[in-house]
């Protein structure tokens, strides 16, 4: 029943989408009344994505049990961490080099670049110290969502051991209902996205025109490519390191990339990674009921590369630059703002709605990619899907967990 309400609205925001571009084309300049529409929809987002994120990110690291998961989870976190910085990386590079936003006449609408300019990551000691706040309290009323994440983890690994140490889970469950709460209602506002976008959509094309829709489909290509290039360096990476065929492995893991590609979905792909994990790939039954339900929660190299090659897209589209260190910032942003992944409709653009603005951007430029996010759904559940996986065999081959005639059958 989710799966199909999730299509439902899939197909109402790709309608919308394209109406919004048509309606926008011929009687924009007549429509100036729906920017209000827009508007209210991102404020309604906007307006619970600090708590949505504390919330996720403490509920995911207070779950875990720091004394028991060992040099198995610090493994384990390391190559979660790795392979999404990796993954924000190839975004980046992707985005800077091949310029997807490219094209777009910005000269009717006011983008200065000064809000870029009061967010510039700074010098790299500037950027570290920045991503702990001196007030949480500050840092949330002020949107400062690195330092919000910086809180939020060390919150939660206080709070797993407090649960450990006093046998007590209330303020967890507190905070899981909470966040029960925070995700109910984000998909009661995702349910006038359609709306919203159509809004938003139509307002954008009378003020920029059609050539603001070009870079989409470049976009698409430029992050499929990206895609690509990360699964067949990490294959290579993992296959050389378990010794093994990289067609082998590829073969082993085919269906659950199918699955994972057709379903847009890693809650709905685990089943069939966890059997595939044990039946053909070897992987112990310990490691793998460990690593992939983690990767789910706090592993999301999809999101990574997609948040960060997308920042890079928006800044091209509006003609803003960057230096070093705020590629650098967009990495960490994009690594760390991937752990709060929310299971709710429309994840992708909620995802973006929490960086965007971050780096000075305008936040209604989510709504041009709200058309074509059903597409990066697949690429970026794919990624996700198979990186949890490739953790989890190479942990295995390190604890010497790896069934070899079971890989190889």
């Amino acid at each position: 029943m989710n799966k199909i309400r999730n299509t439902n609205l899939t197909i109402q925001i790709i309608t919308m989408t394209i109406l919004g571009v048509v309606i926008g084309a011929s009687f924009g300049q007549y429509l100036g009344f729906l920017d209000v529409l827009g508007e209210i929809f991102l404020r309604l987002i906007q307006m619970s994505i600090v708590v949505l994120i504390m919330g996720q990110i403490i509920e995911a690291v207070g779950n875990l049990n720091p004394k028991g998961l060992g040099k198995i989870g610090l493994k384990t976190f390391g190559l979660f961490l790795f392979s999404s910085l990796i993954a924000a990386v190839i975004g980046v590079t992707a985005g800077t080099v091949f310029n997807p936003g490219s094209g777009v006449n910005t000269s009717s609408m006011d983008v200065s670049g000064e809000a870029f300019e009061t967010t510039s990551a700074g010098t790299i000691p500037e950027l570290v110290l920045d991503f702990f706040p001196t007030n949480i309290f500050n840092a949330m009323a002020e949107g400062i969502i690195v330092q919000v994440i910086v809180f939020a983890l060390i919150f939660g690994i206080a709070l797993s051991f407090v649960r450990i140490e006093q046998k007590e889970n209330s303020i967890l469950e507190w905070i899981k209902q909470i966040n029960a709460i925070v995700l109910k209602m984000i998909g009661l506002i995702m349910k006038l996205a359609p709306i919203g976008i159509f809004a938003i959509i139509v307002s954008t094309i009378s003020k920029m025109g059609l050539s603001v829709i070009l870079p989409m489909g470049k976009y698409l290509i430029v992050y499929g490519f990206a895609t690509a290039m990360y699964l067949l360096i990490w294959f290579i990476v993992t296959s050389i390191y378990l010794k093994v065929s990289i067609i082998q492995l590829t073969r082993n893991m085919i269906e659950m990339s199918l699955v994972a590609l057709t379903t847009t979905s890693s809650a709905i792909t685990l089943p069939t990674a966890l059997h595939d994990s044990k039946e053909k790939l070897g992987i112990s039954d310990r490691i793998a009921k460990l690593v992939l339900p983690l990767g789910m929660s706090l592993n999301s190299n999809g999101s990574s590369m997609h948040m960060a090659i997308t920042i890079v897209t928006i800044a091209q589209i509006y003609g803003v630059t960057y230096q070093m260190s705020d590629f650098v910032y967009i990495v960490i942003l994009s690594t760390m703002a991937s752990l709060a992944n929310a299971v709710v409709p429309g994840a992708g653009l909620v995802s973006l709605s929490i960086v965007i603005p971050s780096m000075g951007l305008p936040i209604e430029s989510i709504a041009l990619f709200a058309g074509i996010d059903w597409f990066v759904g697949m690429l970026r559940t794919v990624l996700n899907v198979d990186s949890d996986t490739t953790t989890a065999l190479i942990i295995a081959k390190s604890e010497n967990e790896l069934d070899y005639d079971i890989f190889n059958r």
